[in-house]
């Protein structure tokens, strides 16, 4: 191994799923070790709701300047004891298997050493302010207010994020929805009073159709029910179901006509009621002409170290840089190490794809 797969291991190594608490902890523990010394300001910020804490450096010339936002994730979504299962750790030719190695740790790894590197050798020129949160995977709760006041009034927000594959990088995400559908019918038994029964599980069938009905590909607007609970034995009459639903938008506007359509929605099977909740997980991110302009300065950075670099059509996985975007702030996204894989048993990065990624992100905090 290299001395970055070296490194890079130590903390794939740290496994840390969301819901872990003392592994994504132990993580931050690892970060704040490999920054002690150094002019580095670092505030913890302790964890609730049962999650890890979130990681906060600053450094730079304090001159007034916005400053530019970095944002990582060091939680993941392998539950512990994959890495000595069925992901260990290990290289194949150029390819760099663990868990939560692609996303995102290895991005988290080279921009902090990016990070390290500029404000050792004095390239900075306005405040970086480097944040390392805990709970990404599981959409933010917690750390959501914490990315909002930071990116209010930056300059920039680099997102380290896995590239898409070809090294590409992201300037434009769907905007997430998230809904929970409780249905209530009434129950009778199935053999003697199955006419008195209202089921909850059909008229759930009904709803499925009718959510997914709401897809619409030309519009970039989609629906997933990814759940479906209800009932208790076969001879009884559910009275009780539930769905989970997904959405994805392309546009602000898309997304309000998607969640006053879903929270409107009424029963069709007659004596059942529908207790519908949820809302915009995620605002969109779109490529606005000053995210444009930042692609620009990316692509000619990313020509002087040596490579080409492209950006992908908008893409339908959300991440932290919706928030950043949403707030108007320039947002660059998917700075991260090249691979695939992604909460799979085949997640990897390549080798090849550390340095020059590491290189661009240097080259962004020295030229912002």
């Amino acid at each position: 191994m290299t001395s970055a797969t070296e490194a890079i291991s130590v903390w794939v190594r740290q496994e840390s799923q969301s819901q872990d608490a003392a592994g994504v902890n132990a993580m931050m523990d690892l970060v704040a070790a490999e920054v002690a010394g150094q002019a580095i300001s670092t505030e913890r910020i302790a964890g609730r709701e049962g999650l890890g804490d979130h990681l906060v450096l600053r450094a730079g010339p304090q001159n007034g300047q916005a400053p530019v936002l970095v944002l990582s994730h060091l939680d993941t979504v392998h539950p512990k004891g994959t890495i000595n299962g069925p992901l260990p750790l290990r290289v194949e030719g150029d390819k760099f298997y663990g868990p939560g190695l692609y996303d995102m740790k290895a991005g988290a790894w080279l921009a902090l050493q990016a990070f390290r590197e500029a404000l050792s050798e004095g390239l900075l020129t306005r405040p970086v302010t480097f944040i390392f949160t805990a709970d990404e995977e599981i959409g933010s709760p917690t750390s959501r207010a914490l990315i909002e006041a930071e990116a209010k009034g930056a300059r920039a927000a680099l997102i380290t994020e896995p590239a898409r594959q070809g090294g590409k990088i992201v300037t434009a995400r769907k905007g997430t929805a998230s809904f929970e559908m409780e249905i209530e019918g009434r129950a009778a038994h199935a053999g003697v009073n199955h006419a008195l029964g209202r089921s909850a599980l059909r008229e759930a069938a009904h709803q499925v159709l009718t959510l997914e009905g709401m897809t619409d590909y030309e519009a970039g607007t989609t629906i997933n029910v990814g759940q479906l609970k209800g009932g208790t034995v076969t001879n009884v009459v559910p009275q009780f179901a539930s769905l989970k639903i997904d959405g994805r938008v392309s546009s602000l506007a898309a997304g309000e006509d998607l969640v006053r359509r879903v929270l409107a929605l009424t029963p069709r099977t007659p004596d059942t009621t529908l207790h519908i909740r949820g809302g915009m997980n995620r605002p969109p991110y779109e490529k606005t002409p000053e995210v444009a302009a930042l692609f620009d300065l990316a692509k000619g950075l990313a020509a002087e170290i040596g490579f080409t670099l492209e950006d992908v059509p908008m893409t339908g996985g959300g991440s932290d840089g919706n928030f950043t975007a949403a707030l108007g702030v320039p947002t660059l996204d998917g700075l991260g190490i090249d691979g695939d894989g992604a909460h799979t048993l085949q997640e990897h990065g390549l080798i090849s794809s550390i340095a020059p990624r590491q290189a661009l992100m240097k080259a962004l905090l020295r030229s912002l």
